[in-house]
């Protein structure tokens, strides 16, 4: 499975999303608001399973930290970026 298709289906079971599929995800599509329509606690759901899962530190309540956490795609950047 490629990491885009892994973040959704952290997404989905981390946060219980039942009628959501990976292909209902848009790798681009905003994650917060306006797109998945994600709130401030999925936010922090998802980073302790991003931490879990992907090893890597998530500094909260950063601009930086924000970026990241806009898209699948992005996401998968951050996380890429901190296996180095």
């Amino acid at each position: 499975m490629n990491l885009h298709n892994q973040i959704k289906q952290l997404i989905i079971d981390s946060l219980d999303l039942e009628d959501v599929t990976i292909e209902d995800i848009d790798t681009d599509a905003a994650l917060f608001g306006e797109g998945l329509g994600l709130d401030s606690i999925d936010a922090l759901e998802l980073g302790l399973a991003i931490k879990k899962e992907f090893d890597v530190k998530i500094v909260a309540n950063s601009d930086a930290t924000k970026a990241h956490f806009f898209s699948v795609a992005s996401l998968a950047s951050f996380i890429e970026s901190q296996r180095v």
